[in-house]
Protein backbone atom coordinates (compact mmCIF):
# COMPACT_ATOMS: atom_id res chain seq x y z
CA UNK A 1 0.00 0.00 0.00
CA UNK A 2 1.18 3.54 -0.80
CA UNK A 3 2.18 5.75 2.78
CA UNK A 4 2.41 9.10 2.58
CA UNK A 5 5.03 11.19 2.59
CA UNK A 6 5.47 12.83 6.29
CA UNK A 7 6.79 16.23 7.04
CA UNK A 8 8.09 17.63 10.14
CA UNK A 9 8.43 21.36 9.83
CA UNK A 10 10.36 22.37 13.48
CA UNK A 11 9.73 25.71 14.83
CA UNK A 12 12.08 27.99 16.58
CA UNK A 13 12.19 29.12 20.34
CA UNK A 14 15.75 29.27 21.96
CA UNK A 15 16.10 26.78 24.35
CA UNK A 16 12.40 25.77 24.44
CA UNK A 17 13.57 23.90 21.27
CA UNK A 18 15.03 21.02 23.17
CA UNK A 19 11.03 19.99 23.19
CA UNK A 20 11.60 18.57 19.87
CA UNK A 21 13.64 16.40 20.30
CA UNK A 22 11.08 14.56 22.86
CA UNK A 23 8.71 14.97 20.48
CA UNK A 24 11.43 12.58 17.59
CA UNK A 25 11.80 10.59 20.13
CA UNK A 26 8.22 10.03 20.85
CA UNK A 27 7.58 9.39 16.88
CA UNK A 28 10.98 7.12 16.78
CA UNK A 29 9.09 4.99 19.50
CA UNK A 30 6.41 4.38 18.16
CA UNK A 31 6.96 3.93 14.11
CA UNK A 32 6.12 7.21 13.15
CA UNK A 33 8.73 7.85 10.15
CA UNK A 34 9.82 11.32 9.28
CA UNK A 35 10.44 11.76 5.41
CA UNK A 36 11.18 15.40 4.68
CA UNK A 37 11.99 17.89 7.66
CA UNK A 38 12.36 21.87 7.83
CA UNK A 39 13.32 23.63 10.56
CA UNK A 40 13.72 27.49 12.03
CA UNK A 41 16.46 28.68 14.48
CA UNK A 42 16.64 26.12 17.31
CA UNK A 43 14.67 23.68 15.04
CA UNK A 44 17.16 24.02 12.62
CA UNK A 45 19.81 22.65 14.97
CA UNK A 46 17.52 19.82 16.09
CA UNK A 47 16.33 19.03 12.44
CA UNK A 48 20.43 18.71 11.42
CA UNK A 49 21.61 16.75 14.71
CA UNK A 50 19.03 14.47 13.83
CA UNK A 51 19.34 14.33 9.82
CA UNK A 52 22.97 13.77 10.74
CA UNK A 53 21.98 10.11 11.67
CA UNK A 54 23.51 10.55 15.73
CA UNK A 55 20.58 8.13 18.08
CA UNK A 56 18.65 9.80 20.46
CA UNK A 57 20.82 8.92 23.27
CA UNK A 58 23.54 10.80 21.55
CA UNK A 59 21.24 13.43 21.27
CA UNK A 60 20.23 13.31 24.62
CA UNK A 61 24.17 13.34 25.66
CA UNK A 62 24.79 16.38 23.55
CA UNK A 63 21.64 18.63 24.90
CA UNK A 64 21.94 17.68 28.41
CA UNK A 65 26.09 18.69 27.75
CA UNK A 66 25.35 21.74 26.32
CA UNK A 67 26.02 24.85 28.54
CA UNK A 68 25.32 28.09 26.95
CA UNK A 69 28.75 29.62 28.23
CA UNK A 70 31.04 26.96 26.69
CA UNK A 71 29.64 28.29 23.15
CA UNK A 72 29.25 32.24 23.21
CA UNK A 73 32.23 34.14 21.90
CA UNK A 74 31.42 38.25 23.50
CA UNK A 75 32.54 40.64 20.88
CA UNK A 76 32.46 44.89 20.86
CA UNK A 77 28.63 45.36 19.92
CA UNK A 78 28.03 46.53 15.94
CA UNK A 79 26.03 44.02 14.65
CA UNK A 80 25.41 41.73 18.03
CA UNK A 81 27.14 40.96 20.99
CA UNK A 82 28.11 37.28 20.14
CA UNK A 83 30.17 36.79 17.21
CA UNK A 84 28.96 33.11 16.69
CA UNK A 85 32.18 31.48 15.97
CA UNK A 86 31.99 28.85 18.46
CA UNK A 87 28.71 27.64 18.19
CA UNK A 88 29.42 27.75 14.37
CA UNK A 89 32.38 25.24 15.23
CA UNK A 90 30.37 23.22 17.33
CA UNK A 91 27.67 22.84 15.06
CA UNK A 92 30.67 21.80 11.95
CA UNK A 93 32.24 19.42 14.45
CA UNK A 94 28.70 17.64 15.77
CA UNK A 95 27.79 17.11 11.86
CA UNK A 96 31.12 16.50 10.82
CA UNK A 97 31.50 19.18 8.48
CA UNK A 98 29.29 17.91 5.75
CA UNK A 99 26.64 19.80 3.88
CA UNK A 100 22.61 19.74 3.77
CA UNK A 101 22.31 17.37 0.51
CA UNK A 102 24.60 14.76 2.97
CA UNK A 103 21.80 14.35 5.61
CA UNK A 104 19.69 10.77 5.44
CA UNK A 105 16.55 12.91 5.29
CA UNK A 106 16.04 15.85 3.02
CA UNK A 107 16.61 18.56 5.12
CA UNK A 108 15.18 22.76 4.70
CA UNK A 109 17.36 25.44 6.92
CA UNK A 110 14.95 28.30 6.96
CA UNK A 111 17.04 31.89 7.44
CA UNK A 112 15.91 35.25 7.00
CA UNK A 113 17.19 38.12 4.65
CA UNK A 114 18.01 41.31 6.60
CA UNK A 115 18.36 43.51 3.62
CA UNK A 116 15.15 42.59 1.77
CA UNK A 117 13.44 40.69 4.58
CA UNK A 118 12.54 37.57 2.53
CA UNK A 119 13.15 34.40 3.50
CA UNK A 120 16.08 32.10 2.80
CA UNK A 121 15.64 28.31 2.61
CA UNK A 122 18.77 26.30 2.14
CA UNK A 123 18.48 22.66 0.93
CA UNK A 124 22.70 22.01 0.37
CA UNK A 125 25.81 23.79 1.50
CA UNK A 126 27.48 23.45 4.57
CA UNK A 127 24.77 23.00 7.54
CA UNK A 128 27.36 24.78 10.10
CA UNK A 129 26.54 28.06 7.58
CA UNK A 130 23.04 27.34 7.24
CA UNK A 131 22.31 26.60 10.67
CA UNK A 132 24.52 29.55 12.02
CA UNK A 133 22.39 31.87 10.07
CA UNK A 134 19.34 30.42 11.06
CA UNK A 135 20.14 30.30 14.75
CA UNK A 136 21.00 34.13 14.48
CA UNK A 137 18.68 36.12 16.85
CA UNK A 138 18.90 39.87 15.61
CA UNK A 139 20.31 42.13 18.14
CA UNK A 140 22.05 38.75 20.06
CA UNK A 141 24.22 37.17 17.44
CA UNK A 142 26.25 38.79 14.61
CA UNK A 143 24.71 38.53 11.45
CA UNK A 144 25.93 35.70 8.72
CA UNK A 145 27.08 36.38 5.23
CA UNK A 146 26.57 33.73 2.48
CA UNK A 147 26.66 34.43 -1.11
CA UNK A 148 26.99 38.17 -0.18
CA UNK A 149 23.34 37.98 1.56
CA UNK A 150 23.34 39.14 5.76
CA UNK A 151 21.35 36.95 6.91
CA UNK A 152 19.40 36.43 10.83
CA UNK A 153 17.13 33.95 12.39
CA UNK A 154 14.99 32.02 10.18
CA UNK A 155 11.77 32.86 13.21
CA UNK A 156 11.95 36.19 11.85
CA UNK A 157 9.95 35.54 8.95
CA UNK A 158 8.64 31.58 9.46
CA UNK A 159 8.76 30.51 12.93
CA UNK A 160 7.24 27.34 12.06
CA UNK A 161 8.15 26.50 8.77
CA UNK A 162 4.79 24.49 7.41
CA UNK A 163 5.04 25.95 4.04
CA UNK A 164 8.58 24.60 3.64
CA UNK A 165 7.93 21.08 4.20
CA UNK A 166 4.78 21.52 1.88
CA UNK A 167 6.87 22.47 -1.22
CA UNK A 168 9.18 19.90 -0.37
CA UNK A 169 6.41 17.06 -1.22
CA UNK A 170 4.82 16.38 1.94
CA UNK A 171 1.74 14.75 1.90
CA UNK A 172 1.20 14.86 5.68
CA UNK A 173 2.57 17.92 7.93
CA UNK A 174 2.96 17.62 11.40
CA UNK A 175 4.06 21.10 13.09
CA UNK A 176 5.61 21.98 16.46
CA UNK A 177 5.73 25.11 17.65
CA UNK A 178 7.81 25.80 20.91
CA UNK A 179 7.51 29.53 21.30
CA UNK A 180 4.65 30.85 22.72
CA UNK A 181 4.60 34.10 24.24
CA UNK A 182 5.26 33.53 27.96
CA UNK A 183 2.40 35.67 30.09
CA UNK A 184 4.39 37.70 32.27
CA UNK A 185 7.52 36.82 31.82
CA UNK A 186 10.39 38.55 33.47
CA UNK A 187 11.95 40.92 31.29
CA UNK A 188 15.81 41.56 32.47
CA UNK A 189 17.91 41.46 29.77
CA UNK A 190 18.09 42.82 26.08
CA UNK A 191 18.08 39.13 25.08
CA UNK A 192 14.36 38.77 26.97
CA UNK A 193 13.40 41.85 25.15
CA UNK A 194 14.35 40.74 21.35
CA UNK A 195 12.78 37.16 22.01
CA UNK A 196 9.93 38.14 23.67
CA UNK A 197 9.38 41.05 20.84
CA UNK A 198 9.54 38.20 18.14
CA UNK A 199 7.63 35.85 20.02
CA UNK A 200 4.71 38.87 19.66
CA UNK A 201 5.04 39.50 16.20
CA UNK A 202 4.84 35.83 15.59
CA UNK A 203 1.37 34.69 17.37
CA UNK A 204 -0.67 35.77 14.45
CA UNK A 205 1.34 34.31 11.89
CA UNK A 206 1.72 31.27 13.69
CA UNK A 207 -2.50 30.91 13.61
CA UNK A 208 -2.40 30.64 10.33
CA UNK A 209 0.56 27.95 10.27
CA UNK A 210 -2.14 25.68 12.67
CA UNK A 211 -4.54 26.05 9.70
CA UNK A 212 -1.45 24.84 6.79
CA UNK A 213 -0.83 21.95 9.15
CA UNK A 214 -2.10 18.61 9.39
CA UNK A 215 -1.16 18.25 13.15
CA UNK A 216 0.32 21.19 15.36
CA UNK A 217 2.18 19.87 18.60
CA UNK A 218 2.75 22.73 21.05
CA UNK A 219 4.67 21.55 24.03
CA UNK A 220 3.66 23.75 26.83
CA UNK A 221 7.17 24.83 27.26
CA UNK A 222 6.02 28.32 27.97
CA UNK A 223 7.12 28.76 31.64
CA UNK A 224 10.97 28.56 30.43
CA UNK A 225 12.59 31.06 29.25
CA UNK A 226 14.22 30.69 25.97
CA UNK A 227 17.51 30.99 27.70
CA UNK A 228 16.71 28.18 30.13
CA UNK A 229 19.60 25.64 29.35
CA UNK A 230 19.60 24.79 32.86
CA UNK A 231 16.03 23.04 32.02
CA UNK A 232 16.58 20.68 29.43
CA UNK A 233 16.02 17.34 30.09
CA UNK A 234 12.28 18.95 31.94
CA UNK A 235 12.13 20.39 28.33
CA UNK A 236 12.34 17.49 26.37
CA UNK A 237 10.40 15.09 28.52
CA UNK A 238 7.33 17.35 28.15
CA UNK A 239 8.33 17.66 24.40
CA UNK A 240 7.85 13.61 24.88
CA UNK A 241 4.77 13.79 26.72
CA UNK A 242 2.62 16.11 24.28
CA UNK A 243 3.76 14.28 21.32
CA UNK A 244 2.61 10.77 22.75
CA UNK A 245 -0.80 12.52 23.30
CA UNK A 246 -0.62 13.89 19.52
CA UNK A 247 0.15 10.04 18.58
CA UNK A 248 -4.18 9.19 17.84
CA UNK A 249 -4.81 12.13 15.49
CA UNK A 250 -1.59 11.41 13.58
CA UNK A 251 -2.12 8.05 13.26
CA UNK A 252 -5.42 8.44 12.50
CA UNK A 253 -4.28 11.35 9.52
CA UNK A 254 -1.83 8.36 8.28
CA UNK A 255 -4.71 5.72 7.94
CA UNK A 256 -7.20 8.42 6.09
CA UNK A 257 -4.11 9.33 3.37
CA UNK A 258 -4.15 5.70 3.00
CA UNK A 259 -7.64 5.16 2.92
CA UNK A 260 -8.65 8.39 -0.15
CA UNK A 261 -5.07 7.57 -1.70
CA UNK A 262 -5.57 3.45 -2.12
CA UNK A 263 -6.40 3.79 -6.34
CA UNK A 264 -4.17 6.14 -6.78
Amino acid sequence: MKKPKIGLALGSGGARGFAHLGVMKAFQEHNIGIDLIAGSSMGALVACFYGIGHDMEQLYKLSTAFKRKFYLDFTVPKMGFIAGNRIKEFIRLFTHGKNIEDLRIPTAVVATDLTNGEKVVFKKGLIADAVRASISIPGIFVPEKIDGKLLVDGGVVDRVPVSVVKEMGADIIIAVDVSNVKPNAEISTIYDVIMQSIDIMQMELVANREVESDIMIRPPVEKFSTRAFTNIEEIIKIGEETALKMLPAIIAAIEEWKESNKDV
